[in-house]
């Protein structure tokens, strides 16, 4: 897993109240409200994956996961109901374990989008995820978020 070369993942915890569908619809509120368009609902994937074109916000609308961060060796956290992750494009990501009502909802910065990169990064790659510039505004509207740590 690459990883990004300059930004830090985020973790916003509590960043919207309740769970499920009602949770779900509000953080979407959330994300378009900031600036980040959400892309779809679902979980996570279960094997180690990074995105090379985008930045990607993960919204957990309902249930919880144990997530692995950085790929092979990195740093497990669990996110629950109310929780953003914001990871920087090349940031691997695995889902270890997850409850049966796990509602993910993903979003990413304007004119961004997840590709599923699984093998090794090509240097082309590596450039594009170094290039990929910082957001405008931080997805949950943290002002210690995105635009002030990136």
């Amino acid at each position: 897993m690459p990883n990004h070369p300059r930004f830090p993942v985020l973790l916003h915890r509590g960043a919207v109240a309740g769970e499920g569908e009602a949770a779900a619809l509000a953080m979407e509120a959330l994300f378009a409200r900031n600036g980040w368009p959400p892309q779809w609902r679902n979980g996570i994937f279960p094997y180690h994956h990074y995105h090379t074109y985008g930045h990607e916000a993960l919204g957990c609308a309902a249930g919880s996961a144990r997530v692995l961060l950085g790929g092979p060796g990195g740093r497990e956290v669990e996110v629950v109901a109310g929780d953003v992750a914001v990871l920087p494009a090349g940031t691997g990501h695995c889902r270890l374990s997850g409850t049966s009502d796990l509602l993910i909802v993903g979003a990413y910065p304007p004119g961004q989008h997840a590709d599923i990169c699984r093998d090794a990064p090509t240097a082309e790659m590596l450039a594009r995820i170094a290039a990929l510039s910082a957001p405008a505004t931080d997805p949950v509207g943290h002002a210690a978020g995105v635009t002030a740590l990136w």
